[in-house]
């Protein structure tokens, strides 16, 4: 699919349209996954698999390529027609932060959380919180549960009006 017509119609599909256009463009991906509209999956997305259960936010972009090279086929005669590629996975039961870049061969483990803004330039092991710049796991899952166990609300799939009512009744205490 031309990429001109795929980014036009990426930023006008809703969810599921996106899913399938991703599944077009080669991205083999998962059930029940949420990717956000300003997602970019690079120039070669059919190298990028994501497992189930992924939600990938705005501003996160897929790098399956090293532009390095660029540099060498310039200066290094035997590099002429060099590129370097490298298979992107992201495992079950993921979430990746707005704005994170995501490098070439890296493998994301199951029930991650990666930080907004990091830069995965290594693979990350299951059941892991990792952020930074580059990204390095900080926490396990469990550690992360046990932390926030205190301030969690049940919030999720409310009814906007009903939710503000709950977080201006306990946030503004």
């Amino acid at each position: 699919m031309n990429q001109v017509l795929f980014k036009v119609l990426w930023s006008l599909a809703g969810c599921t349209k996106r899913t399938n256009l991703l599944k077009k463009s080669g991205v083999k991906i998962g059930t029940n996954c949420e990717i956000y509209r300003d997602v970019n999956f690079g120039s070669e997305p059919y190298l990028i698999i994501i497992g189930d259960h992924v939600r990938i936010t705005n501003g996160v972009k897929f790098c399956t390529h090293d532009g390095g090279m660029w540099v060498l086929r310039r200066c290094k005669d035997d590099m002429k027609n060099a590129d370097k590629f490298g298979a992107i996975h992201v495992g079950n039961n993921v979430h990746i932060g707005w704005n994170t870049i995501v490098m070439p061969g890296v493998t994301i483990g199951n029930n991650c959380i990666i930080g907004c803004g990091s830069v995965v330039t290594k693979n990350i092991p299951d059941n892991t919180v990792a952020c930074g710049v580059p990204a390095r796991p900080v926490k396990t899952i469990e550690e992360y549960y046990q932390g926030n166990f205190p301030f969690v609300l049940h919030t999720a799939g409310m009814r906007q009006d009903a939710k503000k009512k709950v977080l201006l009744k306990n946030i503004w205490r």
